[in-house]
């Protein structure tokens, strides 16, 4: 006997534009040329990575990266640290540049603060591409953190700059720069949180109390996914993740439930297709 489920992916979620944009960069090439090198999984999502290296792209670490030459390789919408351009210019590489403008603009404002002998802290996840990028903007100085209980035991100087990973969530941002306030440091505070992103938490809640049922699409790298699906649980505690089509758990549906479909800012829409079809059949 069918489920008669009643599904709705979210028209909001998918691809943030500056995923679209590396992608896009990536299909094009792949066409013209049959390969295609790029630094690091192109976006946080197994999925969609196969799709692409079944097209002919290569995806290659820092250290395979060393070792090229004469080659043209992507750079991800996460951003490079400086050493990646200059080792371009050693090996002869041509970089197609995919970064997001909004992560170049950052990497911008920190090197500028660098520069300015400015102490700072970042307020992002250890060892995230995008977060490593912002590092080498100050020879790796920058202090990162992702939880405040980490500065507790920390000698931090009286008064620094705070930055954010752009996938942060804003109101905990703010909720870092307050208590620092309380805890006696002078702060510049630079909210430089994507608002491409932080816009999906509001709308994402509303989403997901609408339906008896969330399912969640999202790599389990992402670290934006793994935020936005918090949001939905928090909205929703009937809210279920999953990586792909074959993690969905039957038992989980009854009769005539109404489902909403979303995902992260790494989720590509053909997934959630596919997880919309997948359970309509059930």
């Amino acid at each position: 006997m069918t489920k008669n489920l009643h599904v709705t992916i979210d028209k909001d979620s998918g691809f943030c534009f500056g995923v679209v944009y590396a992608i896009d960069m990536a299909e094009e090439i792949l066409e013209e040329e049959g390969y295609l090198y790029c630094l690091g999984d192109i976006v946080h999502n197994d999925e969609e990575v196969a799709r692409l290296k079944a097209k002919g792209l290569r995806i290659i670490g820092h250290e395979d990266f060393i070792q090229l030459k004469d080659e043209k390789v992507l750079i991800r919408a996460h951003g490079e640290a400086p050493e990646t351009y200059k080792t371009a210019l050693e090996n002869n590489i041509t970089l197609i540049d995919a970064s997001c403008p909004v992560v170049l603009k950052l990497q911008n404002r920190i090197k500028t603060s660098h520069d300015n002998d400015e102490k700072i802290l970042i307020f992002g996840k250890h060892g995230h591409a995008e977060v490593i990028g912002l590092q080498g903007q100050t020879n790796n100085e920058a202090l990162v953190f992702q939880d405040i209980t980490e500065l507790d035991n920390k000698e931090l100087p009286a008064s620094f700059t705070l930055y954010s990973q752009t996938t942060k969530s804003v109101s905990k941002f703010y909720e870092i720069k307050e208590e620092l306030i309380r805890r006696g440091y002078e702060i510049k505070a630079n909210d430089t949180i994507c608002r491409q992103v932080s816009n999906r938490y509001e709308d994402l809640g509303d989403f997901a109390r609408q339906y008896d049922k969330i399912v969640f699409v999202s790599g389990k790298k992402s670290s934006n996914g793994k935020v936005l699906y918090d949001v939905c649980k928090q909205a929703n505690p009937q809210s279920y993740f999953v990586s792909d089509v074959a993690e969905i758990d039957v038992t989980q549906f009854n009769t005539n439930e109404t489902v909403g479909i979303c995902g992260a800012t790494s989720t590509p829409m053909w997934l959630m297709k596919e997880v919309k079809q997948a359970l309509e059949q059930l």
